[in-house]
């Protein structure tokens, strides 16, 4: 058996339970840990671990990320999931569970930025890193052993050590021959874990998994599987694909490559973004139009400011808005060419908002950019809106103030209302 202590990343002989060198016990051991080249980066908690990081006083304490009577939990700290506490759960539930939790508001400028830096860090290794989203990441290190002088098993376990020293938050990584299985082992030993699944047993170790861990089967997939008595991926398994492809069609024979541990997926560096986007759910039902469009610019901001950071633009604005029937409209314009600016999307959304400000009472009102595009193709010379350009240079010159003195310190007229309707919930299909 292959192993070595992932503090100290030194060879471990035997079956020992400690490290003879520095005596830890995070041991790394496995028949092909050496052999093995994708990885799955995860960091654990992201934004709790951000703002436990910068507060420390934090740190001992159930950690909420989130906000408003009727928002949504956007992350939590590990000693809230343990009173039942998860991702996307409305908030007046998370604070029954968690009573004695402190509730942080998200700071979507502060993690775009960790992300980032962990992102770099990511791309010293290899420079196949496929973000899937602000705090996690495919890494792909085959042919990477020489010039790193150790295997990929070995640099992904310093690369979470380095994470911790530069970055000061945990990572769990998932090691295997493929993604799928990756991200799979990325879940196996959270916080701060490193795990692995082999080739030579990863059919074994699926066969008494539930289907749901087959990432892309979601609820309604489950529930047709549930239906013909398929709960486990060995159920999958034991099937012919020809009967699989008969009940599902292509999404049985998708199923049946997944069940033998088979994906040919490569990490794709330029993996393609699907949108840059930012919700805001009510304390109170809003139906004027002009407390929707104060909120409404502080999204665009948002938005903005996320796009700038990732060096993107987006080709079509869209703006979403929910009724307290909790029915969504969706309204979108594409413009001649893509923005990133906070003022041309807020004009853009100004204008859908209007024609939907009808008097009906909304409880969730959300803008985002669609059609990615390098921030190089964004925003060229308007020929007919000659204010364009001042307005464009205007928030250039805030973008730079607030990156010196900090994001809250410089506000353009619109934004300085303040009001206790506004939440932030981050859409992470679009990181």
């Amino acid at each position: 058996m292959t192993a070595f202590c992932r503090d100290c990343l030194g060879d471990v002989v035997g079956a020992t339970r400690r490290c003879p060198k520095c005596g830890s016990r995070r041991i790394a051991a496995h028949e092909e840990l050496h052999g093995l080249s994708i990885a799955h980066l995860d960091c654990d908690a992201f934004y709790a671990a951000i703002e436990k990081r910068d507060d420390p006083s934090l740190r001992d304490k159930p950690v909420i990320v989130g906000g408003g009577k009727r928002g949504v939990v956007s992350t939590c700290c590990y000693i809230a999931r343990i009173d039942g506490v998860r991702s996307a759960m409305p908030m007046f539930k998370a604070r029954a569970l968690c009573p004695q939790a402190v509730i942080v508001r998200p700071n979507m400028a502060k993690y775009v930025e960790e992300g980032r830096r962990v992102r770099a860090l990511m791309r010293e290794l290899t420079p196949l890193v496929e973000p899937l989203s602000l705090d996690e990441a495919y890494l792909d290190l085959t042919g990477t052993e020489r010039l790193h002088a150790m295997s990929p098993a070995r640099a992904t376990a310093r690369l979470a050590l380095r994470i911790e020293r530069e970055i000061g938050i945990t990572v769990s990584i998932g090691l295997s021959c493929n993604k799928f299985l990756a991200k799979l082992a990325s879940e196996l030993d959270k916080p701060r874990g490193f795990a692995v699944i082999g080739r030579g047993e990863a059919v074994s170790f699926l066969r008494d998994k539930p289907v749901a861990m087959i990432r892309g089967a979601g609820g309604a997939l489950q529930g047709r599987l549930a239906k013909d008595g398929i709960t486990r991926i060995g159920q999958l398994q034991d099937m012919e694909p020809r009967e699989l492809a008969s009940r599902y069609g292509a999404t049985g024979l998708w199923l049946h490559r997944l069940a033998h541990a088979e994906d040919s997926r490569k990490v794709e560096p330029d993996s393609e973004m699907k949108s840059i986007s930012s919700e805001t759910t009510f304390n109170d039902d809003i139906m004027r139009f002009a407390e929707l469009e104060r909120i409404l610019w502080r999204q665009c901001e948002r938005v903005s400011a996320r796009a700038k950071a990732m060096e993107l633009g987006g080709r079509t604005v869209t703006l979403k808005l929910k009724t307290v029937a909790f029915k969504i409209r969706t309204r979108s314009e594409t413009l001649d060419a893509p923005t990133q600016l906070a003022d041309r999307i807020f004009r853009v959304a100004r204008a859908l908002l209007r024609k939907e400000a009808d008097g009906t009472a909304f409880r969730l009102l959300g803008v985002g950019l669609h059609n990615i595009e390098s921030a190089a193709l964004c925003d060229p010379g308007d020929l007919v809106d000659r204010a364009a350009g001042k307005r464009a240079k205007a928030e250039h010159a805030v973008d730079k103030l607030r990156a010196k003195f900090g994001g809250a310190s410089v506000g353009k007229g619109r934004g300085l209302g303040g009001g206790k309707h506004d939440q932030f919930s981050p859409n992470r299909r679009g990181t």
